[in-house]
């Protein structure tokens, strides 16, 4: 099958950058596991580095890059504005010699540009968000600060794709309050580099005390703040937050600092470390040197980091949302509490640290789950049977998605609640 796989921002091609992380990880992996299958794959990406070679071979598939927009990396609210062109390079190149026979949307910009390509053919389009806006504001409140004219656009999105793919269960109730039926719904959880992510191996150097870890960006929505208060109820142990600017630069990082001073004044600031950005590959290093990595972002779709210590043998203590909700058995591979419950998560995190026996028992058991559930081989095979089937539908979008010049913000979109109803065709 010819698949063609479609991100609208520029991917970290070069070597210096290390391994891709995120969309373009997810991406890269599923390009390569559905090559092994023997499929033609091609992933098209933008192009911001004009000394980059035009097309690249890379474990089997190919990687387009194409020229539009600035020659320079660029935000996705700057790449709204070339999503016609993108789509339109999109549509020249598949009449030629090389035509896809389904589509897959990666992001929402992404898959504006997917499927302006198609518009005027049969071919099949499907589409992971990856995050979605309306869930972002309504998680993230006041610390939202997506381009305003993204939940509109997602909408009509949805009106223009054959079959949404929800990486979790909160995202597929979600698409289905956006008007898409639920049998135009699939979903298929991210998968987990289980050659990367073990439990056997080096682990970062730490102290005897015991250590809670968390990954993830310094800045507002990722949950540090909960942790930090949390600690005063956890006792003699240290919180290790990795994530954020380059060590060098933690100094003068505003978020980094505001931390600090928070773990000053709620009396913990000698139980929390910041050691900033850390190497993809060499994180499952840190999961291993960790009693417990706890997951507490405001919003999160895919679970990524939760799964991740899982694979490794970490048992995880995270809220009982989106992703994490659906990796994390709860009394099983680690405990679930309730989102923004401060207290709750303290006292969780204190007993478990002091539960030897259960720490071991549900290391095991996320190991187990993550190799029989989350493997990127399984979420290949599931996107292969998901293509299959829409192109043995072969139908058409039922209305192809129009970007226009401007886009009102959408300020009427409920943020509580679940009002939003299907959009009219």
């Amino acid at each position: 099958m010819r698949v063609g796989l479609v991100c609208a921002h520029a991917g970290p091609s070069r070597p210096a950058e290390g391994p891709p992380v995120g969309t373009h990880e997810h991406v890269a992996r599923v390009a390569g596991e559905l090559a092994v299958r023997g499929h033609d794959v091609r992933v098209y990406e933008r192009r911001d580095d004009p000394a980059l070679p035009a097309s690249a071979e890379i474990d089997g598939y190919r990687v387009e890059r194409v020229p539009v927009g600035p020659a320079r990396p660029a935000g996705t609210a700057e790449l709204v504005g070339y999503v016609s062109e993108f789509g339109r390079w999109l549509a020249d190149r598949w009449v030629g010699e090389w035509t896809p026979e389904v589509v897959h949307g990666h992001y929402w910009v992404g898959g504006l540009a997917a499927a302006h390509a198609v518009r005027e053919t049969d071919i099949p389009v499907v589409q992971t968000f990856h995050s979605l806006g309306i869930e972002q504001r309504r998680h993230l409140g006041r610390e939202y600060d997506g381009p305003g004219e993204r939940i509109p656009l997602e909408r009509a999105l949805t009106r223009a794709v054959d079959m949404a793919v929800a990486q979790c269960s909160d995202e597929v109730d979600e698409l289905t309050r956006m008007g898409l039926r639920r049998a135009s719904v699939a979903m298929v959880p991210t998968g987990v580099d289980i050659e990367r992510f073990h439990p056997d191996g080096e682990a970062a150097p730490r102290d005897q005390r015991a250590r809670i870890l968390s990954v993830g960006g310094l800045s507002a929505g990722h949950g540090q703040d909960d942790l930090i208060r949390a600690m005063r109820l956890v006792g003699d142990a240290e919180l290790v937050i990795a994530g954020g600017p380059p060590p060098d630069q933690l100094a003068t990082h505003a978020e980094a600092r505001r931390l600090r001073e928070l773990a000053e004044r709620a009396g913990v600031g000698d139980q929390v470390t910041l050691v900033g950005a850390v190497p993809h590959d060499q994180l499952a290093t840190w999961y291993r040197s960790a009693d417990v990595v706890a997951c507490t972002p405001h919003y999160a779709s895919a679970g990524r980091v939760s799964l991740e210590a899982m694979a490794c043998g970490i048992p995880v203590v995270g809220y009982a949302m989106g992703g994490i909700a659906d990796a994390v058995v709860d009394e099983v591979t680690g405990r679930l509490v309730p989102p923004g419950d401060i207290r709750t998560l303290g006292m969780t995190l204190r007993r478990l640290l002091a539960d030897n026996a259960g720490r071991f028992a549900y290391g095991h058991a996320a190991v187990d789950r993550v190799r029989c559930s989350y493997t990127w081989e399984r979420t290949a095979g599931a996107l292969e049977r998901l293509y299959e089937r829409v192109v043995g539908r072969r139908a058409p979008a039922e209305v192809p998605v129009e970007v226009p010049d401007t886009v009102p913000v959408d300020t009427d979109t409920p943020v509580e609640g679940t009002t939003a109803g299907p959009v009219g065709v």
